[in-house]
């Protein structure tokens, strides 16, 4: 029998990232399957001569026909003997919203007149009774994606780690708060600042006028040479202690300029040495 597990919830909540991670799992994955198709999916899968061992579908609001279907056919699989787990994502309103906000896309259910909380509120009403049914629960407002990806992995595969560390380098601007997630933070307001250049305020950090300013002063070349030995000192440590993901975010005033050279930089430097790198500049454009 095929293990099946269906990933629902609340929009927003990680359903995308959730499946991502069961397909590194090994399972044979689907994204917004029509509920109406998941019986005779699951007897096909089943049938087949090579069928997959582990299954794992996200189904809901997306699919017109999911809100009014879902129990009649989760019991009717149940009956005709199938083992179907249920994992229901969560996340409180307002981190629903944030990630709505930086993501730009329209929520499922948004209504022609009324806002994005309408939408989450009147999401969250119509699978009450899916999530009160549902084999397990998983809130995720605490979680990044890869918190999250890690935590999939605990629960359905408990022998399967990351065999690397994955390090995320973050820019940052201190005017907009430390980023909550920082496993390191460095302060870079001590370098030479362009923004006080008005030939050179209109550019951001990744332009090659801003990381000439920023990459020649010699501040900046002492700083880099002692950071880049305390940082290929200190990863192999986290890994020896099996962190699996470091964040290291490095902020200026406005994360616009200073920050976003050195991360750059630094995460360079990283990938050179064969690790795996992510590079996020989160404030770059909220300034101008």
């Amino acid at each position: 029998m095929v293990q099946t597990v269906v990933i629902t919830g609340m929009s927003g909540s990680g359903k995308s990232t959730a499946l991502k991670a069961f397909e590194d799992l090994g399972y044979f994955c689907v994204d917004n399957l029509p509920i109406v198709l998941l019986p005779e999916f699951l007897s096909f899968a089943d049938g087949t001569a090579r069928k997959p061992t582990k299954v794992a579908l996200v189904m809901d609001v997306r699919e017109s026909t999911f809100l009014d279907q879902y129990h009649s056919i989760f019991t009717q699989i149940k009956e005709d003997g199938y083992h179907v787990e249920i994992l229901f994502l969560d996340a409180g309103d307002d981190v629903i919203l944030r990630r709505f906000s930086q993501t730009r896309r329209p929520h499922p259910l948004m209504p022609k007149k009324g806002n994005i909380l309408d939408a989450i509120g009147l999401e969250r009403m119509r699978l009450a009774c899916l999530k009160e049914c549902s084999s397990r629960v998983l809130d995720t407002s605490a979680m990044n994606v890869h918190q999250l990806r890690q935590e999939i992995f605990s629960l359905y595969e408990p022998r399967k780690r990351l065999d690397h560390l994955v390090l995320h380098v973050l820019s940052f601007g201190f005017k907009y708060g430390v980023p909550p997630d920082a496993s390191l933070v460095f302060d870079v307001r001590f370098l030479p600042n362009p923004y006080f250049d008005p030939r050179l305020r209109p550019f951001d950090g990744t332009s090659p006028q801003i990381r000439q300013y920023v990459l020649e002063k010699a501040e900046t070349q002492a700083f880099l040479e002692r950071f880049s030995q305390f940082l290929f000192y200190l990863i192999p440590q986290y890994g020896t202690e099996g962190k699996s993901y470091l964040v290291i975010a490095i902020g200026c005033t406005g994360g616009r300029h200073r920050s976003v050279v050195i991360a750059d930089h630094v995460a360079n430097l990283i990938a050179m040495k064969g690790s795996d790198v992510i590079v996020t500049h989160r404030d770059k454009d909220k300034e101008t």
